[in-house]
């Protein structure tokens, strides 16, 4: 038999048109399935709260479960590593943090590559660091204690949330750029930190503002500044870090990130619907409870984030050497 040219030609131009349509159906399909977001630390802190008010809004707007999973230890490796090596399409997200800036230098032996396994986003938070004291150290401002901590060298503890966390590598930034000598103790996470600040264990800490913002606020603790370049909604007195040390920066922030090869069209849905969530005041009210700011931001604009902190820390840890417990 014998077919019209006509009727050729419209089965070819169908046929041509066949290939785009599973990744059109992708695009306005997406998420057909519960979609998991895997987090490295323990439930009931700012980061997981964080995360979860985007997970449900997420699930709000899109329809599907976004189900947060906590995988805490390793200084949040083992939550990074089982996103790394996800399938990449789109139902494996990670809450990545800065700690994952600082681990490729801490951790040279890692099963995967921040930079080359993972692709960024969106921003979830943005939470600066406070320098703060215990009230019994007699200072009030950042020039004061540098001048004190001069006169009294090694005679102050500085405190850290951890060996090799934001907080040590803040301290120890610090004290390169002052000069001033101070003792480094270590402990496991923000609380057992925060109490000895309060009895005088220790007496210096650049803390997470969530665990110390009501003792500051209360007056157990003295706050000196922030570390963030702009001052903290939260406690908008106070000066930052960078008024006295010009290009001083150490905030805490989280984001989304997927498996490298995750569609564009996924990551630039998940970026749209994150950053309206960013905009909600429900949630913005949420996040300034625990001293913590919206981090709206572009893919793009995250994955040179962490490539410049990447490089930033890693001298840091190399001039002051430090090594992970």
């Amino acid at each position: 038999m014998k077919f019209p040219r006509r009727l050729i030609l419209q089965i070819v131009a169908g046929a041509m048109t066949l290939p785009v349509l599973p990744r059109v159906a992708r695009a306005e399909t997406y998420p057909a399935r519960p979609v998991h977001i895997i987090i490295g630390f323990p439930p009931g802190g700012a980061t997981d709260i964080a995360a979860r008010l985007i997970g449900q809004w997420l699930s709000d707007r899109l329809g599907q479960p976004f189900v947060i999973e906590s995988r805490p230890g390793a200084a949040a490796n083992l939550a990074t590593e089982a996103v790394a090596h996800a399938v990449p399409d789109g139902y494996t997200l990670l809450v990545a943090v800065g700690t994952n800036t600082i681990n490729p230098a801490l951790y040279p032996n890692l099963n995967f590559n921040f930079i080359r396994d993972l692709a960024m986003v969106a921003g979830i938070l943005r939470t600066p660091l406070v320098l703060e004291v215990n009230p019994a150290v007699p200072v009030k401002s950042v020039p004061e204690l540098i001048a004190y901590a001069k006169a009294n060298p090694g005679k102050l503890a500085i405190g850290s949330f951890g060996t090799g966390s934001i907080s040590h590598i803040a301290g120890e930034m610090f004290k390169m750029a002052t000069g001033i000598d101070m003792v480094h103790v270590p402990y496991r996470g923000s609380a057992p930190l925060v109490v000895d600040l309060l009895g005088g264990q220790v007496q210096v800490a650049f803390d997470n503002m969530p665990p110390s913002i009501e003792h500051i606020r209360a007056g157990r603790l003295r706050a000196l500044a922030v570390t963030t370049a702009e001052r903290s909604p939260a406690l908008p007195d106070l000066p930052t870090v960078a008024d006295f040390l010009p290009g001083f920066e150490a905030s805490a922030w989280a984001a989304i990130a997927v498996p490298k090869a995750t569609p564009r069209d996924i990551v630039d849905r998940l970026n749209t619907e994150i950053n309206a969530g960013l905009a909600d005041p429900k949630i913005l009210a949420r996040l300034a409870d625990f001293g913590a700011t919206a981090f709206v931001a572009s893919p793009a604009e995250l994955d040179t984030l962490v490539v410049e902190q990447t490089a930033k820390w890693d001298k840091v840890i190399r001039a002051a050497n430090i090594k992970a417990e």
